[in-house]
This record gives C-alpha cells, structure tokens and sequence, in this order.
C-alpha cells in the first residue's frame, strides 16, 4: 500500500444553496481515494474514510432545477465526492440468448458464446490501460466488477423468466452450476488480463439474490450453486493480489453473509436493505472486523427531514467509524423524490462526521 499522505486543513468555502449554507474544502490538494480506501480496508490510520457519490440519475438533476440548482451547478464544488471509476469488462454473451439457458443446448450454446478473447469484452476501447494509469495517476478508486449475481446470470429479466429459474434451482441444480461454471471461467480469464496490466483497489460482484423477507435461494443451494463457482476468480485475485473484495447485496441477505466470508469476500455494500436485519452495527458484533461495511445509512430516513437525518447519522456513522473498516454512504441511489435540501443537509452533516472521526 502507498503511503498515506495527509490533506491539509484548508480553510472552509462555502455555497448557498434554498437558503442553507454548505460547506466544503477547497479543491487545491490532490485527492487520494485510492490511499483512503486503502486504509480504511486495513483498519489503519487516515485522515478520514473516503466519501463516495450515491449516484444521480438525470431526473434527480431535473428535480432539483425546479428547487433551485442551476442546470449547470458543478456537483463534485458543492460536495466532496472522492472520485471512483468502474472498470466495466463485458461480462454477457456475444449475442446474448434471448432466454434463460435452461436446457442442456442452451448451456452448451451459452458457452460458446463466452469468449474471453473478444476484444469488445475489455472496457474503454484500445486505451483502456492508458485512461485506468491516469485515473491512478489523479488518486481515482478503481473498481473492478465481475459478477451480476445468481438471477442475471441465468438470465432473469422479470417474473416470467423467473419462474423457470427457481424451479431449475430445484430440478436441475447441476445445469445452474454449469452456468455459473461458465461464467465464472469468463470473469476469471478477463480479470487476469486486466490485473496482468492495471492494479484495481478493489474487485466487486453484485448479488440480487434477497428480497426484504430474505434469499429467494437457501443458503445451502447459494454455497454450492453460487459462492463455490467462484474459487476460480477468487484465485485471481489473490494471484493477483487484490485484497478487497466487495460482494455487493440488496434486500435482506443476511443469512448468506457466513458463507460468503468463507468464500472469500472481505466486504459488504448491502444496497436497498431490509433495515433491521442489515443494521451495520449488529452485522459488525456478530462478524466482527472481518466484515468490512461500505454504506448502512438508511435512504428512506433522508426523505424525513433533517431531525431524522441527523439521528440516522448520529446513531451508526460515529461508532462504526471508531471501530474501522467503514466507509459511510446511503444505502441506495439518490431518486427524484428526495429534496435537494434534505441531500444537502445529510451531505454535510457526513462530511463533517467524517472528518472529526
């Protein structure tokens, strides 16, 4: 790991924005996501944990127009976002089915259709290693995705190609595995290329396996069908030396966590939770600093308010950041509905949890 450097403790710039003043550092310092992240991983020192973007969809943006943002209002000035880029490699079939893979042909035709070799498969064209260097270069956190889970694997759109697939989960368990054999073949040969010509601070693989109620699969079929076709790509990341893996759930998946620290994953960025089963404070008793946490601030308390903001805040982000190995955000993608003020207040109140620890 590099060695952390210190961010100098510029004088506060300020905006106004619906009346309320927001406060952030001036940007003369060089960002060092990458360090940050690191650090926060290792449960070593920094000078505060990272604080990522939500991400805005363009009618959040359209929203906001109407409650005062400028269209051309700079975001990343208003806010302190540390920059983080997606190193997208093509994961799908080339031409993908227009169906779950459910027979014996369909596998066998899926797999032909996983070629590793295809150059449309590696991200940003033939100067990806180029744009990742200068994104190292600028301090950028680079994650490197390499799953969509289970459902999208087996090529679950909505309900009526869901339906198959559960009943597949329980008919012809093999026929799964081979899938996901499959897939993972393809996310352990693509992440080789990369990592044998980048480094990634962290590898992700997203999970909707979970509704609110818990896993649509048990956690005996999720082991074997799901987290045991992994060993190939985890051995990658090891060989490759990357040290956060981040497996990246929604709903309340809780009663997979066991298994997927046994596979191999260090890190949960639990998305769209079932609140009380996910509350990151008794995920950290009960796994204690194994389980590193990206997230836990409930989205839904942001639509309240600021009283029920800064509770939420107050309540979670000063006692899982003593204990280390957190990086605080919301645990979902900002909507429309939510209030341009009531995002301003959260942001500012995190930025500055962060900052005094």
């Amino acid at each position: 790991m590099a060695a952390m450097q210190v961010v100098p403790q510029h004088a506060w710039d300020g905006s106004v924005i619906m009346g309320r003043r927001l406060f952030f550092y001036r940007k003369d310092h060089q960002v060092i996501a990458r360090e940050r992240f690191d650090a926060v991983m290792a449960y070593a020192p920094l000078d505060r944990a990272p604080l990522l973007a939500e991400g805005l969809r363009d009618e959040v943006r359209q929203a906001w127009a109407a409650q005062g943002l400028p269209a051309d209002a700079d975001l990343d000035a208003l806010f302190e976002y540390d920059p983080r880029q997606r190193l997208e490699v093509g994961l799908d079939p080339l031409p993908q089915l227009d169906h779950p893979p459910l027979t014996p042909a369909d596998i066998d035709q899926r797999r032909w259709r996983l070629n590793a070799d295809d150059p449309a498969r590696m991200p940003g064209g033939a100067q990806w290693v180029t744009t990742v260097k200068q994104w190292q270069s600028a301090g950028h956190l680079i994650e490197l995705p390499l799953s969509r889970g289970l459902f999208l694997t087996m090529g679950v759109g909505q309900w009526a190609s869901l339906e198959p697939v559960l009943y597949q989960l329980t008919d012809a368990p093999t026929r799964v595995r081979r899938v996901m054999d499959d897939q993972a073949m393809l996310a352990a040969q693509l992440a080789h290329r990369v990592l044998s010509q980048v480094a990634v601070d962290f590898a992700s693989f997203s999970e909707p396996v979970a509704d609110n109620h818990g896993p649509l699969i048990s956690p005996r079929l999720y082991r074997q069908l799901v987290l045991d076709s992994y060993r190939p790509v985890m051995d990658v990341l090891h060989g490759h030396g990357v040290k956060a893996i981040v497996w990246i759930t929604y709903g309340n998946s809780k009663a997979l966590i066991g298994d997927a620290l046994d596979a191999g994953f260090n890190c949960l960025w639990a998305i769209e939770t079932e609140t009380q089963a996910m509350d990151y404070r008794r995920l950290r008793q009960q796994f204690g600093r194994q389980l590193r946490l990206i997230g836990g601030i409930d989205l839904d308390c942001l639509l309240a308010g600021p009283a029920a903001i800064d509770a939420e805040l107050e309540s979670k982000v000063p006692p899982l950041l003593a204990d280390g190995g957190y990086l605080p955000l919301a645990d979902g993608r900002v909507r429309a509905n939510m209030p341009l003020a009531h995002y301003a207040h959260y942001r500012r109140r995190l930025e500055q949890m962060v900052r005094t620890g």
